[in-house]
């Protein structure tokens, strides 16, 4: 016999069954997003949206504290612009959405849809970086980007997101690197200590770098399903962009030098990885700090004297420091709503009836852990704190152990390949750094290097392809 319970869940496929038709059930059925006429763009929810703003006053919070100012610059970039870079352009040559009529008129130059801003900003940073006295330059922008991708996925890979790109320059290269790597620590302190996703943090190789970068970092974070997501990256550019964009400085010897710059983002995929390292077959569990409401009141027996002024009194007393909601809908049963919260991951459920009244208390029940338990009303605000504190540690160590429980070590080409295969995962392996060897890792298992970790290991001393000597420990992983 099917219970009301497990009906209500039915029409979300078990992870087990089918990842991907999992996490689309859930996404759109929490109502977080909806497809939109144009092929490979999404409708974002209120739902969906306020986990985004949530994530995003977060991280401007950070950029902030670190002396970033944010700026807004065009989403148009004329093409003579972009191909100033060759290696940039080329990166991004297959994404990038062109206008090319204004109205009834053909335009005299092709316009790109903003596919990233490097190069808008360099040509600005050209006309206002004069002097030693200018620098550093520390700049961040919110927007959307534009990339026409092939295959999409809503918030994995869509082909207008929501982002955030910082953009610096610098006087030398020791404080462009410096900041490369602070803002990346921003991004690992971020997803672990507000989204609870543990994340391995390192540099990118040469192949997978950024386009015209001098070198790229980046957080790797893995999904329920063994795929690897990258969830923020930080590039040092080098001189690279300030020499095709002539940005120049004179110093406090009086000579004219270039600038360093540094570019690093994150964007609204990090909402599908929240999704994807947290949730269940019931839906979301969203982490406190970005979960839209924190607390959902519903009152049991609300028709029944008291009750439901005891709902708005416990909600005017919660709404002081929590984002709160009371479900006071009278066309739903208290056991529907339950399980529509649920679906939407809100981390803490309080119920309260006419005996709770009588105790001076209220039911509480985790998204988390779907436990109960009595909480006074006189101190359900401290204990209320202390909860979500505990709820983030919990899904926070849940994905930690899930992770730990599913990387490996690689010794042999072959071993690689039968754990890529039968185990999704990270897979450790040492390489020689010969892009030959990268090149046949992904022809041969669909896996790519995620990471040369800051934390090495010394796994052996061949590379796992070639057998020549190895000095770095990478993670492969397929990918998102």
């Amino acid at each position: 016999m099917v219970s009301k319970q497990d009906e209500f869940v039915s029409h979300i496929t078990k992870q087990s069954e089918d990842f991907s038709q999992w996490y689309t059930d859930v996404i759109l059925k929490a109502d977080l997003v909806d497809y939109s006429p144009v092929k490979g763009c999404m409708v974002i929810k209120p739902h969906g949206y306020a986990i985004w703003e949530n994530m995003q006053r977060e991280m401007d919070q950070r950029f902030k504290a670190t002396g970033h100012k944010n700026a807004y610059f065009p989403l148009f970039i004329p093409e003579s612009l972009l191909q100033k870079e060759a290696e940039h352009v080329e990166g991004f040559a297959p994404e990038v959405a062109w206008v090319t009529a204004g109205g009834k008129e053909e335009l005299a130059e092709r316009i790109a849809v903003r596919p990233t801003s490097e190069t808008i900003i360099c040509s600005m940073y050209a006309k206002w970086i004069r002097s030693y006295r200018d620098l550093p330059v520390l700049y961040n922008q919110w927007c959307n980007v534009v990339r026409w991708e092939k295959s999409t996925r809503p918030f994995l890979r869509t082909s207008e997101f929501l982002w955030q790109e910082g953009h610096t320059a610098h006087a030398n290269e020791n404080d462009a690197e410096e900041e490369t790597l602070k803002m990346l620590e921003v991004y690992r302190e971020f997803a672990e200590n507000v989204l609870a996703i543990p994340v391995i943090v390192g540099k990118k190789s040469e192949k997978e770098k950024f386009a015209g970068a001098l070198r790229t970092y980046t957080m790797e974070a893995l999904m329920l399903d063994g795929k690897a997501l990258q969830a923020g990256t930080s590039h040092n550019l080098g001189q690279h962009f300030a020499k095709v964009f002539d940005i120049q400085y004179l110093d406090r010897d009086g000579e004219l030098k270039y600038v360093w710059t540094t570019s690093w983002g994150t964007s609204t995929r990090m909402v599908g990885g929240v999704i994807m390292v947290h949730g269940d077959d019931r839906g979301l569990v969203l982490p406190p700090k970005v979960a839209p409401y924190q607390v959902v009141i519903v009152p049991i027996a609300h028709h029944k004297d008291g009750v439901l002024e005891k709902a708005q009194e416990l909600y005017g007393v919660l709404k002081e420091t929590f984002r709160v909601e009371l479900d006071d809908r009278d066309t739903y049963s208290p056991g529907w709503k339950f399980n529509e919260w649920e679906l939407k991951g809100v981390p803490v459920r309080l119920e309260i009836g006419p005996r709770d009244i009588q105790k001076n208390q209220a039911v509480v029940v985790r998204r988390d852990t779907g436990e109960k338990a009595e909480m006074s009303l006189d101190s359900i605000v401290e204990n209320l704190n202390k909860l979500m504190q505990d709820i983030h540690n919990n899904i926070y160590k849940k994905a930690l152990r899930f992770r730990e429980e599913n990387t490996h070590v690689a010794l042999t080409f072959e071993e690689l390949k039968d754990i890529i295969e039968k185990k999704p995962g990270f897979v450790k392996a040492m390489w020689c750094g010969n892009p030959a060897c990268e090149a046949e890792i992904k022809a041969k298992t669909g896996a790519t290097t995620r990471c040369l970790p800051f934390e090495q290991e010394r796994l052996g001393e061949a590379c796992v392809v070639c057998g020549e000597k190895a000095e770095k420990m990478a993670y492969y992983a397929r990918a998102y």
